[in-house]
């Protein structure tokens, strides 16, 4: 067991929406405008928000999830992350309390915050209330054994501040660490998954750089660094991973592939492989001399018609298939994978049709069983995962049974021959002999 000492803080939410993603990128660029080297982190299976840290920062923000993960991986993978900086900072997830189901708190803000000895710092949204903003506080303070040990508040003015701090203060004996006040040019837009994706907002530097000189006029920054100073010391296992195979791996990744968990790649590459970045909308054809096809999720569904339009790419990967390529694709690379996406022809490697919804279909953290021998799993072998998409397909059958906490069950993905393509999302690190098995069939296709 090692240990040693990390600076870190979370900051947390009473709920989604409360502005606890502005306030983490406020905080982020103001601490990276002070000459401090920041890592950046962020609860749960969420890929958005990492992808808005990683552009403030300039380096990779990941992900802390201890359903995923399980909790011995995310020490080590927090520690791993969290070297040669100055501080970590942890944006949390949902409502601090909220975790994996709905009647627990496990995963949760809370849950890793205290199994990962993370200070906790709460934004709390004050529009529309007054002296009841102290009387929700005090509800997150007594609701069970926490970390929290400071607030801000969201949405405040200057002249009110004043009167929010000293009730909460007075009353709680909380330390109120700042303010944000509604700022319209620092606005980030949203889609269904969340914020729209860091690459798609032009002007996001500058508004970075409006909430970091907003949040050194209104965040008592010093009071947040010396809270992360003070946590305790941090306890992991080095995890050691054997090396397999010097095999060449395309992965897409562009504007309507961009969903992966870094931990994940980075596993890939210390298991030896070397990963070959490729664009499926501007690319004609696959990198020659690859061993292994990695399609992630993402935002298919807006660039259909290049997609579509794409004939070399979609022969290329069709001739890579035929040829016994290993391919593994989740959610929109799964899709990628299917006859037609709302109609518009795609690879057609697998049959189902897709086509969007308004409505959230299937939903949250799943347990994936294989029904049969796969590529990656065996018969009777499981996967932790999560799923979150507003497209369904036209088939009634999977080669997987997920399960939701809840007991719910559902058929789901197409794990046949040299091809694992499904809808949730899986974090190898939580899952290392998967990550091992498709490097493995990716050698085998080499040779």
């Amino acid at each position: 067991m090692i240990n040693k000492k990390i600076n870190r803080i979370m900051i947390a939410g009473t709920n989604s929406g409360c502005g606890k993603t502005t306030v983490t990128c406020a905080i982020l660029k103001a601490l990276k405008n002070r000459g401090l080297k920041v890592a950046a982190f962020k609860c749960g299976p969420d890929y958005i928000d990492p992808m808005f840290h990683s552009e403030i920062i300039e380096t990779n923000s990941r992900n802390i999830d201890l359903f995923l993960c399980g909790e011995r991986q995310a020490r080590y993978l927090f520690a791993k992350n969290s070297e040669n900086t100055d501080v970590s900072v942890v944006e949390g997830v949902m409502g601090f309390y909220d975790g994996v189901g709905g009647n627990t708190g496990e995963n949760s803000s809370w849950d890793i915050s205290n199994k990962l000895g993370i200070p906790a710092v709460l934004v709390v949204n004050c529009k529309g209330a007054s002296v009841s903003v102290a009387a929700m506080i005090k509800g997150y303070l007594d609701f069970d054994k926490n970390r929290i040990e400071a607030v801000v508040l969201n949405n405040v003015s200057k002249h009110m501040y004043k009167m929010y701090k000293e009730t909460i203060e007075n009353r709680l004996g909380i330390r109120v660490a700042g303010y944000m006040p509604f700022e319209p040019e620092a606005v980030i837009g949203s889609r269904h998954l969340g914020l729209v994706t860091a690459k798609e907002i032009g002007s996001l530097k500058q508004k970075t750089e409006l909430l970091a000189a907003i949040a050194e006029e209104t965040i008592d920054l010093d009071l947040l660094l010396d809270i992360a100073n003070n946590a305790e010391h941090f306890d992991y296992e080095k995890i050691e991973v054997e090396q397999i195979s010097d095999v060449r791996i395309a992965v897409a990744k562009d504007r309507a592939f961009c969903f992966y968990y870094q931990d994940s790649l980075e596993l890939l590459e210390k298991m030896g492989a070397k990963l070959i970045y490729f664009s499926p909308t501007e690319d004609i054809r696959l990198t020659e001399d690859v061993d292994g096809l990695i399609l992630g999720g993402g935002y298919p569904e807006l660039y259909l018609e290049k997609l579509s339009k794409n004939a070399g790419m979609i022969n290329s990967i069709r001739a890579a298939w035929r040829e016994g390529m290993p391919i593994y694709a989740e959610c929109g690379g799964f899709m990628y994978l299917g006859k037609s996406i709302n109609s518009y022809a795609m690879t057609h490697i697998i049959e189902p049709s897709f086509e969007m919804t308004e409505k959230l279909q299937n939903f949250g953290y799943v347990t994936l069983t294989a029904k049969d021998n796969t590529m990656l799993l065996e018969h009777g072998e499981s996967a932790t995962a999560h799923e979150f998409h507003y497209s369904k397909n036209d088939s009634d059958s999977g080669s997987l049974t997920a399960r939701k906490a809840s007991g719910k069950t559902w058929e789901t993905g197409y794990c046949k021959e040299n091809v694992f393509a499904l809808y949730p999302h899986i974090h190898f690190w939580g899952n290392i002999q998967m990550a091992a098995r498709f490097i493995k069939k990716c050698e085998e296709y080499k040779k």
